[in-house]
């Protein structure tokens, strides 16, 4: 018979395996999605085809992963996060190792579409898992390692291409990874019950007068769009992913052509972007519980727009220049995991997963959509316009985050207060 210390000890240990395991899942989400990118100038050649293809890749696998986060919630209410994360990895698993022996542009766009549907779904569900379950300083921790494994990719195609094993040898290289924690996940699939047990649909917690009810805990998605709110956060969302890829797609290009810097330097400065909003997750996790999540998106926003400020102040040195990137970098790195973290307290536990699966579709669409659409309407009037462009995105993700804030606190003002997600979370 077990000690009462030990059943106490042992629920613990679980629960510090199952968030290990947590953290290199995202790891791991990361290290795909710099492939594309860096692989690209060697790709296209060796396959043929013009270096504006790239396009046609990149669309294929957004496409996927926006159709995998509308449908996570069904998978997810039905298989579990577990079991959802452990086969979407192993869909990309297959994806890469399929890319790695890829002889031909359009074999390689077939093997697009489970690489981006694999990342949708996992995406979805382990991002609603870590909102439903935990508290916001490992939410932000965790995207903080997503940043890492996106940071690690980049130089595992540059050993491979010099080491002479090829562009192909670095989604080998990364696709047995990814195999590798496919067999971790299917093996700690029993954890995943034990530390959070799955609550079957009879026996889950009255529904709030806010939230949906459908048959066998559903939630369809034009029921979630229908929800007070969501509107708002899905444009917040699409706001603040637009601005973030806008700002690592071209703004080494507008410091170079607009104001002045070397091209070196705007390279660096450009990464500098990267490793502040990486680097501003890590701090902001040891803050996040302190302040909470509605006070990181607004200080987010408004970091961001004083960087654009600074980015756009017409001075000879382009020091504010580079400093303001930097700075939009740092205030761009709460935002995302917040959002994602307050999900469950402003929608309702029960419609989160359906929530945050929408908003990944928000998400894709607008680091998809909006850096193309800036690069035509460069063309039209000039780079000049870039500070401009991802100010207009940051007062709207800003104005929608009030907005959104204002509406949960008229909610939770005139009705009896519901379960606080936040009180089901293990510290």
């Amino acid at each position: 018979m077990d000690r009462p210390h030990e059943a106490l000890e042992r629920p613990r240990s679980m629960y510090s395996l199952l968030l290990a395991i947590i953290y290199v899942a995202f790891v791991s989400l990361g290290l795909p999605d710099s492939l594309v990118g860096s692989g690209w100038p060697v790709m296209h050649e060796d396959l043929g085809v013009p270096l504006a293809y790239a396009g046609i890749i990149t669309m294929l696998i957004a496409g996927g992963t926006i159709a995998s986060s509308l449908l996570s919630e069904r998978l997810t209410r039905r298989f579990g996060a577990g079991l959802v994360t452990a086969v979407s990895v192993g869909m990309t698993a297959a994806a890469l190792l399929g890319f790695s022996v890829s002889g031909s542009f359009w074999i390689l766009c077939l093997w697009a579409i489970p690489y981006g549907l694999g990342a949708g779904a996992v995406d979805a569900a382990l991002n609603n898992y870590v909102a439903l379950h935990y508290a916001a300083r490992h939410m932000n921790w965790l995207h903080s390692f997503w940043g890492v494994g996106a940071s690690i990719s980049p130089f595992v195609m540059s050993y491979a291409i010099t080491s002479g094993l090829g562009w192909s040898g670095a989604y080998r290289i990364i696709g047995v990874v990814q195999v590798v924690l496919t067999g971790l996940l299917l093996a700690s699939l029993p954890l995943w019950g034990k530390v959070h047990p799955r609550v079957p649909a009879h026996d889950a917690e009255p529904t709030p007068a806010h939230e949906p009810t459908s048959r066998g805990g559903h939630v369809p998605l034009a029921t979630a769009l229908r929800i007070p709110g969501v509107p708002l956060v899905l444009l917040a969302f699409f706001a603040y992913c637009a601005l973030e890829s806008t700002s690592i797609l071209w703004a080494s290009t507008y410091l170079v052509t607009d104001r002045g810097v070397t091209p070196a330097t705007a390279a660096a400065f450009a990464s500098l972007y990267l490793l502040g909003i990486t680097g501003g997750r890590f701090l902001a996790g040891f803050v996040a519980d302190r302040i909470g999540d509605r006070a990181l998106i607004r200080g987010g926003f408004l970091t961001v727009a004083l960087g654009v400020v600074l980015i756009a102040l017409p001075l000879p040195t382009p020091v504010l220049a580079l400093a303001g990137l930097v700075v939009a970098g740092l205030g761009s790195a709460p935002i995302y995991p917040a959002i994602i973290h307050s999900t469950p307290v402003n929608f309702g536990r029960n419609s989160s997963q359906a929530v945050i699966g929408i908003q990944m579709a928000a998400a894709y669409s607008g680091s998809t959509f909006m850096p193309p659409l800036f690069g035509v309407l460069s063309g039209w009037v000039g780079l000049w316009i870039f500070p401009l462009f991802v100010g207009v995105l940051a007062v709207l993700g800003l104005v929608m985050s009030e907005r959104l804030s204002g509406l949960v606190a008229r909610r939770a003002s005139t009705s009896v207060p519901s379960s606080d997600a936040a009180a089901s979370r293990t510290p």
